[in-house]
């Protein structure tokens, strides 16, 4: 069974890989584009394509600092939804979730 101080460990981890891959992403989106009108179409599609996966791994950032700050409050493993411990085995597959999986299964 893993135990809090393991799951901690898991999302910061987690949060020191998402910052890391951001930094990359901005730091992509910054470089100039090509003066080349089709190689500048390409490359602001990839543009598109990195600020979707920055978006997503800034959502990603922001459930894991909940979690972290749940794990601080003591109300780590509760659901935040209907106050329900979430099982062990949701935790080890998803440690930020704030949700039970009745109640995830229900926003879904």
């Amino acid at each position: 069974m893993t135990t809090v101080d393991e799951r901690r460990a898991t999302l910061m981890s987690r949060l020191a890989t998402l910052d890391s891959r951001l930094h990359r992403i901005e730091d992509e989106l910054d470089t100039p584009h090509s003066k080349d009108w089709e190689d500048a179409a390409t490359e602001r599609e990839g543009d598109e394509v990195l600020e979707h996966l920055g978006q997503a791994g800034q959502e990603e950032i922001r459930t894991i600092r909940a979690a972290l700050q749940r794990i601080r409050d003591g109300e780590y493993g509760i659901c935040t939804q209907c106050g329900e411990e979430i099982s062990s085995e949701r935790l080890d597959l998803l440690p930020a979730t704030p949700f039970c999986k009745n109640c995830a299964a229900k926003l879904s």
